[in-house]
């Protein structure tokens, strides 16, 4: 399943290790076979892994890869990757691993975030652009695996559960009306982009958000 979380900050301030320990804490259910965290000053992402196709650490999240300027953390399953591993491959990349985190982050490089139209599977990725300082958060078409956001002061959290969120103190834990009234209607569902707590949403299915250092977002529905 995995389970994975990160911040952006667009303040001077450098993100504190501990706020990713605090979420990275609270998803072990998602990820009991190994953890990992990654910052450099404006960014920080965390993972919670669970190792279903590469077992080694080669495939150990954050993932970086210091010839492209990337690193990413990604939950879900993409069922096509040793076809779109076989293309990159033809285009004169090399691989270092033998799972489908590589394929998604050597995608990204060559097709840009158009590359989620050629993905066959669910996920929630978060890819961190070393050089531009931009980050990249993309879901699947369905919204299989979720992808919550919290704005707080002077930076965007991001995890792939609430409580993870909560767990880093400083959101607005009140209950959304709206939300709460979804929840009743809709039998026990929040609609994307809500949740039912006023300072947490939800990244839509089928969309991808670019965000720049300093914290403007360009959001996109690809399907």
């Amino acid at each position: 399943m995995c389970g994975i979380c990160g911040e952006i900050r667009f303040d001077d301030k450098a993100v504190a290790p501990d706020v990713l320990h605090r979420m990275t804490t609270k998803m072990i259910n998602r990820g009991p076979d190994a953890s990992g965290i990654f910052t450099q000053q404006a960014i920080g992402l965390g993972d919670r892994r669970l190792k279903i196709i590469d077992l080694s650490t080669k495939a150990q999240q954050p993932m970086l890869d210091a010839e492209l300027g990337m690193a990413i953390v990604y939950n879900g399953a993409i069922y096509n990757y040793r076809e779109l591993r076989e293309e990159l491959v033809k285009l004169g990349y090399r691989f270092f691993s033998s799972g489908d985190t590589e394929v998604i982050l050597k995608a990204y490089h060559a097709w840009g975030r158009q590359c989620v139209q050629r993905f066959n599977g669910m996920f929630a990725f978060a890819i961190w652009e070393r050089d531009s300082g931009r980050l990249l958060l993309a879901r699947d078409r369905l919204g299989i695996k979720p992808l919550y956001l919290a704005d707080v002061a002077g930076a965007l959290r991001f995890a792939s559960s609430l409580p993870a969120l909560v767990a880093t103190g400083g959101l607005d834990t009140r209950i959304d009306p709206i939300a709460l009234h979804q929840y009743l209607s809709f039998h026990a569902v929040v609609p994307a982009p809500r949740t039912i707590l006023q300072g947490v949403r939800k990244l839509p299915p089928a969309t991808t958000m670019l965000i720049e250092p300093d914290g403007r977002k360009q959001t996109e529905t690809y399907w």
